[in-house]
Parts: C-alpha cells; sequence; structure tokens
C-alpha cells in the first residue's frame, strides 16, 4: 500500500480554516432558506391579498419581508466579513514559510530567483474573500428550490432541472475549453514578468550599448504568447458564458410561459407561476455564478497547485539542537560541488584543513572554481560528496540564523539592500550603534560615510544610488566585518578599490590577523595576498598546490615555463618573495 502523502503547510493552513469555512456554510444556509423570501412574498401578493383585497394583510407581509430581508443583509455582511479573515489567517499562517520556501528554492535551484508565489498567495487569498466562492456554498442548496418547484408542479421541477443541467453541462464545457490554455497563458505570463524584471535590474547596461531593442524584442514574444493564448481561452470562455447568459434568460421566459399554461388549465395560481419564475432564477443563479467567476476560480487552482509544488519541494527545516559558538577551524574532506541545478561538479577532491586564525588566499585561472569553493565553505551551496566542517561538525548542522553572526561573507558581485548604511552593515538586524562604527572603521570606510549628507542614516537603493562601485563594496566588507566574525571569505575584495581602499584593505587584513580571524581571500589582484599564510592554487576544479605561502611560490618557480600560465606567473611576481616562470 503506497505511503500516504504529507500535507504541505499550506494545507494544513487550510485545514486550519476548516472551522471558519464551516461557519460560512452555516450562515450560508440560512441565507439561502431566506432565499425564499422573494418567491413566497409574491405567491402570497398575488394568491391572498389581490384576491382579498386586504391592505392589512399586504402591510403585515411587507413588514416580515422587509424584516427578514434586513437579517439577510446581515448575515451576508458577516459571512463575507469571515471570509475575509480567512483569507488573511491564511496568508499570517503561511507567508514566512512560503518567503522561506522562496528564498531557499533561489539557492538550490538555477534560475528560481522570482516573487511569483507571494503573487500566487495573494491571487489565493483574493479568490477566498470574494464572491466567487460563494457560488460553491450557495450550489448545494440548489435541490432545495427544485425541491420547492416540484411542489408548485412537477412540470416546473422538471423544467428548471432539465434548465440547471443544461448550464452545468455549459460550466463543464467551458473548464475542458480553457483549462490548458490558462494554465499555458499563466506560464507564459510568469516567464514574460520574470525576464521584465531582470531585465529592469540592469537597464544602465542595456540603455548605454543600446540593447533595449533586441532585449525587449525577446520579452515581446513571450508576451504576445502569453496575450494569443490568454484571447483563445477568453474567446472561448466567452461564447459559453455569453451562450450560458442567454439560455438562463431564455429559462426564466420560458418557464413563466410554462406557467401561465398551467394556470390557464387550472392546475396552479398565478401566484406560483410569479413564484416559480423567481425560485428557478434562485436555483440557476450558483451555476451562472460559477461560469462567470471561473477564470478566477481557474486562477486561484492555479496558484494554489504551484504553491503546494514550492511546498513540496522545499520542506520546511527542522531546528536543529544549538551547538557551541565557532571558534574558527576549518576542514574539507573529499568535497566535491556543483552550483544549483548543475549535475556535473565543477569542484572535486577538496580537502584541506585551516587551524583557526589563519589567512588562506585562494587563487587560479577563471573557471577554476574559486567562488564555488567560497560558497560550499560557507554552506551556501551543498556539497555533493564529502562534507565541509567547522570546529569538526559539519556546517549544515549549524541552525542558519545562530552561525550566520559568527560568518563573514562579502561576494563578488556587492548587493545592498534597500534602507540605511547603518541597516545594511548590522544585518538588518537590531542595530547597536557601537559595532556599526566598530564594523565602519575596521573596513577603513568610518569617514566617508561620515562623509554622506546623513552619514550612517543615508538611504541607498539595491540596485543603484548616489554610493560609487568601490564604496558600496567597502560597505559590504563592512557589513561582513560586523559583530567580529570568526570565520570571514572574501571573493575578489579589491575589484573596486582605488589606492586608498587597497591600503584601508590591507590594514583591514591586518588588524584581522591580530584578532585571530580566519580569513579566506580570492583575488586576482596580488597586492591582497602579501600578508596571506598559506595560498591555495585551484585549477580545473581541484586544488592544484596547497601549502605555506613561500612554499607555494617555491613550487610554481620550480615548473617549467610551459606549465606555468603568463597570467599566474604575472600575479605571483608581484608577490615579495615569488617569482614567475623559470629561474634564469
Amino acid at each position: 500500500m503506497a505511503k500516504q502523502q504529507e500535507a504541505t503547510d499550506l494545507q494544513r493552513a487550510l485545514k486550519a480554516c476548516k472551522g471558519s469555512f464551516v461557519s460560512v456554510g452555516f450562515f450560508s444556509m440560512f441565507v439561502n432558506l431566506l432565499m425564499l423570501v422573494p418567491p413566497m412574498y409574491m405567491l402570497q401578493v398575488y394568491d391572498r391579498v389581490l384576491t382579498t383585497q386586504s391592505f392589512d394583510t399586504l402591510l403585515m407581509l411587507t413588514l416580515v419581508v422587509v424584516f427578514l430581508f434586513m437579517i439577510m443583509g446581515g448575515l451576508e455582511l458577516v459571512r463575507s466579513r469571515m471570509l475575509v479573515r480567512v483569507g488573511n489567517r491564511l496568508d499570517t499562517a503561511i507567508n514566512e514559510r512560503l518567503y522561506s520556501a522562496m528564498f531557499r528554492r533561489s539557492l538550490v535551484a538555477q534560475g528560481s530567483q522570482s516573487a511569483q508565489p507571494l503573487n500566487d498567495l495573494t491571487s489565493l487569498r483574493q479568490f477566498l474573500t470574494g464572491n466567487g466562492l460563494f457560488a460553491f456554498f450557495d450550489a448545494p442548496w440548489v435541490p432545495v428550490y427544485l425541491g420547492v418547484l416540484f411542489l408548485f408542479h412537477p412540470w416546473l421541477g422538471v423544467f428548471a432541472t432539465c434548465a440547471g443541467g443544461i448550464l452545468l453541462a455549459l460550466a463543464i464545457a467551458n473548464e475542458k475549453a480553457t483549462k490548458k490554455l490558462l494554465a499555458d497563458a499563466n506560464s507564459e505570463h510568469i516567464q514574460a514578468q520574470n525576464l521584465a524584471n531582470s531585465n529592469l535590474r540592469n537597464a544602465e547596461v542595456l540603455h548605454a550599448m543600446g540593447m533595449l531593442p533586441g532585449i525587449m524584442g525577446r520579452w515581446s514574444k513571450k508576451h504576445h504568447e502569453f496575450l494569443s493564448k490568454q484571447s483563445q481561452a477568453s474567446d472561448r470562455a466567452g461564447a459559453l458564458t455569453n451562450t450560458s447568459k442567454i439560455l438562463r434568460l431564455l429559462f426564466q421566459s420560458l418557464i413563466l410561459g410554462l406557467g401561465a399554461l398551467l394556470v390557464l388549465r387550472g392546475e396552479m395560481t398565478p401566484g406560483m407561476m410569479i413564484a416559480g419564475s423567481i425560485l428557478m432564477g434562485r436555483a440557476l443563479a450558483p451555476i451562472d455564478q460559477m461560469i462567470g467567476g471561473w477564470k478566477g476560480f481557474v486562477g486561484a487552482r492555479g496558484s494554489y497547485e504551484r504553491l503546494n509544488e514550492l511546498l513540496t519541494q522545499i520542506p520546511s527545516e527542522q531546528r536543529k539542537m544549538s551547538l557551541p559558538a565557532p571558534k574558527g577551524e576549518v576542514a574539507l574532506e573529499g568535497v566535491a560541488a556543483a552550483p544549483p541545478g548543475a549535475r556535473m561538479a565543477t569542484i572535486r577532491g577538496i580537502n584541506f584543513s585551516v587551524p583557526k586564525g589563519e589567512h588562506v588566499g585562494i587563487i587560479g585561472p577563471s573557471a577554476a572554481g574559486k567562488s564555488t569553493l567560497a560558497r560550499v565553505l560557507l554552506g551556501i551551496w551543498p556539497s555533493q560528496v564529502g562534507d565541509v566542517r567547522l570546529d569538526g561538525g559539519v556546517i549544515t548542522q549549524y541552525n542558519r540564523d545562530e552561525i550566520g553572526p559568527y560568518i563573514g561573507y562579502l561576494p563578488q558581485d556587492i548587493e545592498l539592500f534597500d534602507g540605511t548604511i547603518s541597516e545594511n552593515i548590522a544585518r538588518f538586524g537590531e542595530i547597536d550603534p557601537q559595532k556599526v562604527v566598530d564594523a565602519a572603521k575596521k573596513a577603513g570606510v568610518h569617514e566617508m560615510i561620515l562623509e554622506l549628507p546623513n552619514g550612517y542614516d543615508t538611504i541607498i537603493s539595491s540596485t543603484s544610488g548616489a554610493l560609487s562601485g568601490g564604496q558600496r563594496q567597502r560597505i559590504g566588507l563592512a557589513r561582513a566585518l560586523y559583530g567580529n566574525p570568526v570565520l570571514i571569505v572574501l571573493d575578489e575584495p579589491n575589484a573596486n578599490l582605488d589606492d586608498a581602499g587597497e591600503r584601508a584593505l590591507a590594514q583591514t587584513i591586518a588588524q584581522l590577523k591580530a584578532e585571530g580571524t580566519t580569513l579566506f581571500v580570492i583575488s586576482h589582484r596580488t597586492s591582497v595576498l602579501k600578508s596571506m599564510d598559506k595560498l591555495l592554487v585551484m585549477k580545473e576544479g581541484q586544488v592544484s598546490m596547497f601549502g605555506p605561502r613561500d612554499q607555494v611560490l617555491a613550487q610554481f618557480a620550480k615548473k617549467p615555463r610551459s606549465q606555468v600560465s603568463q597570467q599566474n606567473s604575472a600575479r605571483l611576481s608581484a608577490i615579495p618573495g615569488g617569482r614567475g616562470g623559470e629561474e634564469k
């Protein structure tokens, strides 16, 4: 027997709202029973008031009907507000889990950096709080209205049942005709939206090099495919919806004719004829409402399926037992790893250990696997084989929110976030002014920040702003140093720095050495490698050399010129004590 799949967080959140849905259904029962008031009122007016000419009877009936309509209005308001609360409760219960799943998917899956799941949650919540959902609560009461029609006359019940069957068949046909087209259209729309977001993030490059027409053409192609499929689906749905509307009006007219025929034959009263027409309209209303709101239902269903898929692929992280604060000892044991989504390992057989406080420079040609090693070293990307250990424990055994303050990371592509400079340096946690200033001074950026109009309270943007590339890099360095982490990885930390920035970086590294901080530096520029204790040379995803700096330089010096690339020779020759190429 197949094991039953565990419910996702979304399914559990919806299940937690089950009581509210039951309450909405309970109120819907009274609302639908009160929907019998209009036809009963018409029945009494035609068959009792008009025949008896009684003003008192008309007055009392009218007062009762007004009172019942006020009650029905109150019940409609209550169930509408309840669904709004259900939508908000669902959003509150799932949004943090969803945000976390989006974040983790962007780490483990190539090309999955999209906020579409949040849009899907909004779409699902809006459907739950809209009028379209009321059709599903009202539909179970259709047999009640049909039963009353059968009580009036069997032929009225038969006619209304056949009319309802025809409209239901149209609703099913609408589903069959539009399901695949709408799903494909939504997929194209999401891809076009993601492409547009990516283009906007690189607007300066596109504008500078005149790339807008070409890149806009790619977006336009996907957008037109979305419009084409949505138009086809809308055309089909529109034809079926209009057919349903015309047929419903026709059926309401025909039932009046059928009722008139039965009145002429003396088989029912005029009041029953009018009441029967109103009742059939009420019986067909949920079906007609379903057809009219089918597009919203299909959109909500697609959103639900995508959210469920995401939450199934990215299960919630289980809280691990807290480990002691790390000191900075690092060891990699037979590690092989690849970028998210790639199957072939880009680094293989990585074995080395670094004691606390040691500084290691990582060098090698482009695409040698240096940045991949940095990400695996910090536990950003999981290893396919082997373990990355921090103080003897596998780095993935730590809770990320607990180990994060002990780690500093400066990636190649500097990403600052919308907020103040102090918030960015403090990693958007609780701001400790003294720690912020200490990190800025250690990164040599304190004076530069004070020269800004609002100092540490200067608002910066995630994509642009008044800061230069070098300034953003130095603020990113201050963020990496915030809180005195025990392990720091710097990936090309001097790529955008001028001479003053280089000198400040050298002072920062010297201070980290004095504080006993374990440091890994990836760089193509040799000035930052002069103070390293060891050098690790990467080549084709493997460790080519690793050892004390002078020893590695000596191995380079002994190699024939044909085995030493001109690029690496030039880099190493600039390090005091290093010699590029063969000895003369």
